[in-house]
């Protein structure tokens, strides 16, 4: 195929563009489908008459749908995209990417979508997508699945569809609320991905930060004890990596933290602990949830962290605590292979 591709840029470059931009059609539709066309193409960031040469082209071809709630894709248009995403990594060289992060971060494997989630919103739910279709290939018969919290994470619940008949799933929140918004606490999210993979769930509902006296005082609470037996039991970890100046004001850290965070130059921010740029713990925020000492524990850990401004965070944390697994997207993966 790579040598059918090589010919093909040379010779037909328009037709190639063409394909890029009527993949993506296909694929942000399936991602929100049904979606009006005025949504596709802000989504898009492509101007409606482009967007409606398009869309027409799509449904002669029998791929679309288009129906008064909106565009959807045709049984033959998601055959279609099945087929075309392989070849889309090769256009885009995805392929390399990943070969090269896994051997440059020493992960047991990696997984680029296309585009950057800084510039496009719709490659975040293209991650998420990716990470729930993973998260399948992984169940067993019996699953304990332990997820942060994050807008990353939160599209990767949305993303997840009905797992078959025979597989117990229990999803548990890896720590307590950040007090952001509902809808990116590890609580909702926890849910989400259960009700949507016809799971279970069980929630801690907690706040994650708690002075000393606080947090011994509930780690003695039964419930408490009950969920975190769970959550350290858990053979399936999904978590986030975030920027840690971002995620420090997000806890609304006084400014004596986020003065020392500057100083020790902290770049990223997991499971409660900041890191900088070397993967050295430079602060541990006293949190109820899964400890980056107990990651040793579980089978299998999938980090889902892009868009090209984590590129620092992603490479800190992965120097640093078992590694399994990334889904990122390429401007992340460019970024820190030092090709943007």
């Amino acid at each position: 195929m790579k040598n059918l591709i090589d010919v093909q840029k040379k010779l037909l470059p328009d037709l190639l563009e063409t394909m890029r931009k009527r993949y993506n059609v296909l694929n942000v539709v399936r991602i929100h489908e049904p979606i009006g066309r005025r949504s596709l193409a802000s989504t898009l960031n492509m101007t409606e008459r482009v967007l409606r040469s398009e869309v027409s082209f799509l449904k002669d071809q029998g791929l679309l749908s288009i129906q008064t709630a909106g565009m959807s894709l045709t049984t033959e248009g998601h055959d279609i995209l099945v087929e075309l995403s392989e070849m889309m990594k090769e256009l885009s060289g995805l392929h390399v990417l990943e070969s090269e992060l896994k051997e440059m971060l020493n992960l047991s494997e990696v997984i680029v979508v296309p585009g950057d989630s800084d510039q496009d919103t719709w490659v975040k739910n293209d991650m998420g997508k990716a990470a729930a279709d993973r998260l399948v290939r992984q169940l067993s018969a019996k699953n304990i699945i332990a997820v942060t919290g994050g807008t990353t994470l939160a599209s990767v619940a949305e993303m997840m569809s009905p797992i078959q008949k025979g597989q117990q799933l229990l999803f548990v929140p890896a720590r307590g609320g950040l007090g952001e918004k509902v809808e990116n606490q590890a609580n909702t999210i926890c849910s989400t991905m259960a009700q949507k993979a016809n799971g279970e769930y069980r929630l801690l509902h907690l706040p994650d930060q708690l002075s000393k006296e606080t947090y011994l005082s509930l780690m003695a609470e039964p419930g408490v004890k009950e969920v975190m037996e769970l959550i350290r039991s858990a053979g399936i970890v999904l978590h986030g990596i975030g920027d840690a100046k971002t995620m420090a004001e997000r806890r609304n850290s006084n400014p004596s933290l986020l003065e020392k965070l500057d100083e020790e130059k902290a770049v990223a921010e997991a499971f409660g602990y900041y890191f900088n740029q070397q993967g050295e713990v430079v602060h541990r925020v006293r949190t109820i949830g899964l400890q980056l000492d107990e990651l040793q524990n579980s089978d299998f850990i999938m980090a889902v962290a892009g868009g090209s401004s984590k590129s620092d965070a992603i490479a800190a944390f992965m120097k640093h605590g078992p590694k399994k697994v990334l889904i990122t997207d390429e401007g992340a993966a460019r970024k820190l292979l030092g090709r943007s």
